[in-house]
């Protein structure tokens, strides 16, 4: 029987029937074919195309399981990835998801026989955090992204400097409230005294408008006692003013002190951190991963460094696994050969210069290299300033 013509009501049908997902069972992932039943399903099996395809697997079998089996991988994590990110889901309802598609790779055709199996390899390798629970398996995503963890720690580094900022601003305040409680002490209190004339001689006013004369006066014995009050009270006033003087001025001082410190503390911290700081990273060097944030797989790894990245950065090649990583250089330190290997520095006057290494100094982490092209012995050379020279394929 022939196929129908384009538009028919037989060829919209079975264009209906086409649409969404059919059964595992009738899918020949070999030559990537649905079909809608069990005869469909037989008549396949028995073309001529399939048997060709069957051939081509029983030549090489792994092959073919292996790249199944990586295309499956790839893509339920990265719809992990993009749809879920870090959060804990069941594993199952991210599977439901990714079978949705028509064209994704069947589990049938990879080397994990269930999801459960699946879902163990993910944890055991490290992809994934697993853990089991009444409901079913569950999984996490692991985000190991040089950029992402570069992220993260730039964020942690901000929060605790935030949070050393407000520290020292509420100690600043209890000493403050401490300095105002001991001069609070010192200051003697205030004693109130009821107003009394003395002597019985009556007080004149003069309250003519625009006369010359002066008002009379108290009498002078008066006027003497009182001037004398007046001074004493201005002198009590004066010590009182002098006293809360000094104590802020000593407050002021201490603070003028701890700044001080703090800016000393401060410079010697970014003249570390500038001189730590100081790009080393070289083509053609072997390199060891010492950060584990990439997880237990890649700690300790040698590479060879392929491709510099603004100066701190680098494109390493794995010796080992032959993978590719994109690293700073606070992630990596540098590999000491055996004596009389080549080796390349990486600071100082000669920096870039290619050396044979001569002697090692374990006392002092240092060596001694000589220059290949002028034959110079550096001596004392620091262990990270120079690494293990390696010409990248």
């Amino acid at each position: 029987m022939g196929k129908t013509e384009k538009g028919t009501p037989k060829d919209l049908a079975n264009r209906m029937k086409a649409k969404g997902l059919q059964k595992l069972r009738w899918y020949c992932q070999m030559c990537q074919k649905q079909c809608r039943d069990e005869n469909g399903f037989k008549c396949h099996t028995m073309s001529e195309s399939h048997q060709r395809q069957l051939l081509l697997f029983a030549e090489n079998p792994d092959k073919y399981l292996d790249s199944f089996s990586e295309d499956f991988y790839k893509d339920y994590l990265d719809l992990l990835k993009r749809r879920f990110g870090t959060k804990r889901v069941q594993a199952n309802n991210v599977y439901q998801e990714y079978i949705h598609d028509r064209n994704h790779i069947h589990m049938n055709a990879t080397q994990w026989e269930t999801l459960t199996e699946f879902v163990k390899w993910l944890g055991r390798e490290g992809h994934c955090i697993v853990d089991e629970t009444e409901k079913g398996w569950f999984v996490a995503y692991i985000d190991r992204d040089p950029e992402t963890i570069l992220r993260q720690e730039k964020l942690a580094r901000k929060e605790k400097n935030e949070m050393d900022a407000e520290e020292r601003h509420r100690q600043f305040i209890e000493r403050q409230i401490e300095l105002g409680l001991k001069t609070a002490k010192n200051i003697p209190d205030a004693v109130y005294t009821d107003l009394k004339r003395e002597g019985d001689e009556p007080i004149k006013l003069n309250l003519t408008l625009g006369s010359t004369s002066k008002p009379s006066l108290i009498p002078s014995t008066s006027a003497l006692k009182i001037k004398s009050n007046t001074k004493s009270t201005d002198g009590a006033k004066n010590k009182d003013i002098n006293k809360k003087r000094s104590a802020l001025e000593e407050i002021m001082e201490e603070e003028k002190r701890k700044k001080k410190h703090m800016a000393q503390e401060e410079d010697k911290v970014s003249t570390a951190a500038v001189v730590a700081d100081d790009p080393w990273i070289i083509k053609d060097i072997v390199v060891k991963i010492i950060t584990k944030n990439l997880g237990e797989t890649y700690y300790k790894q040698k590479g060879v460094v392929y491709e510099v990245v603004d100066q701190y950065g680098a494109k390493v090649k794995l010796i080992d696994s032959k993978k590719k990583l994109k690293l700073d250089q606070s992630h990596l330190e540098t590999v000491i050969p055996a004596i009389g290997r080549q080796v390349v520095v990486l600071k100082g006057p000669y920096k870039h210069c290619k050396a044979e290494l001569v002697t090692l100094h374990k006392d002092k982490f240092a060596a001694t290299v000589r220059l290949s092209d002028r034959g110079t012995l550096i001596e004392n050379l620091a262990y990270e300033h120079f690494s293990k020279y390696c010409p990248a394929e």
